[in-house]
C-alpha cells in the first residue's frame, strides 16, 4: 500500500541554513539561506509536504542540548513561515556512533524518513530527498525516495527540474 501524500525531504545544514563545516551549536551561528524561500514555496504549492531530516550528533557529544536545537528549529520555521513556507515536521537523529552506539535513524540509514513516511501517509515513489551529502541520497534510496545531491549552500532552484 502506498501513501497518498508526496514529500520533499530536506537535509538541514548546507540546504536550509549555511554549512558551517561542523555542528551549528548556537543560534548566532544559524544562518538561514534566503535563496530557498521561493523555490520551497513553489514546491509546497505543488502539493509537496516539506519535511526536514537532519543528523544532530552534537547532542550526543554534549555540544548543545535538545532545547537549544528546538530554539534553532523554531527560528528556522519562523523565518520560512514569514516567507510563506511551512515545514510539515522536522525529524532529527540525536545519536552519534562514537557516543551512543548504533541507531536506525542516523543517515545514511533511512529511519528518519521511514518514520515520516508512516506518520504522514507519504508515497515514497512520488517523493524526493534533497541533501548536500552522499549519506542523504543513500538514506533516501533506502527509504524508496529519489535522492538529489546538491553542493553545500547551493540554491535548490538549480535542481527544481529534477522534481516532477
Amino acid at each position: 500500500m502506498t501513501g497518498k501524500n508526496k514529500a520533499v525531504f530536506l537535509d538541514r545544514d548546507g540546504v536550509l541554513n549555511k554549512e558551517m563545516g561542523d555542528y551549528v551549536c548556537k543560534i548566532e551561528d544559524f544562518h538561514v539561506l534566503p535563496h530557498n524561500f521561493e523555490v520551497l514555496k513553489e514546491l509546497q504549492e505543488r502539493g509537496y509536504l516539506l519535511i526536514v531530516a537532519t543528523n544532530q550528533g552534537g547532542i550526543a557529544k554534549g555540544w548543545y542540548s535538545e532545547e537549544q536545537l528546538a530554539g534553532m528549529h523554531a527560528h528556522l520555521k519562523a523565518l520560512y513561515k514569514e516567507n510563506g513556507v511551512e515545514f510539515t515536521d522536522i525529524f532529527y537523529c540525536p545519536h552519534h556512533p562514537n557516543f551512543t552506539g548504533d541507531c536506525d535513524c542516523r543517515k545514511p540509514k533511512p529511519g528518519l524518513l521511514l518514520k515520516a513516511i508512516a506518520q504522514y501517509d507519504i508515497d515514497p515513489s512520488k517523493s524526493y530527498f534533497i541533501g548536500d551529502r552522499e549519506r542523504d541520497v543513500e538514506a533516501g534510496t533506502a527509504a524508496g525516495v529519489k535522492g538529489i545531491l546538491i553542493d553545500s549552500d547551493q540554491p535548490i532552484a538549480d535542481v527544481l527540474n529534477l522534481i516532477d
